[in-house]
């Protein structure tokens, strides 16, 4: 009985210095770091969509259309 009650008391340890242990960590990723990285995503995924809307309407498609109809003129 004695024994039963020893394993008993050091399961009880055990189960207390692991409870105590998460409760006490502090590390970790929180809601507003994570709230934070996804925002900073966001804006830093859509300036890099406006920067390459902006490339490609102002520099690629009328170099793009311009090769094009020079492609296609037979008369010149």
């Amino acid at each position: 009985m004695k024994e039963k009650m020893n394993s008993i008391k050091i399961k009880t340890m055990k189960l207390y210095a692991r409870t105590s242990g998460i409760l006490a960590d502090n590390r970790g990723e929180g809601y507003i770091d994570t709230a934070i990285v996804i925002l900073i995503s966001v804006v830093l995924g859509a300036l890099l969509l406006a920067g390459l809307y902006a490339l490609f309407g102002d520099v690629v498609l009328p170099e793009l259309t311009r090769r094009i109809q020079e492609m296609f003129n037979y008369a010149g």
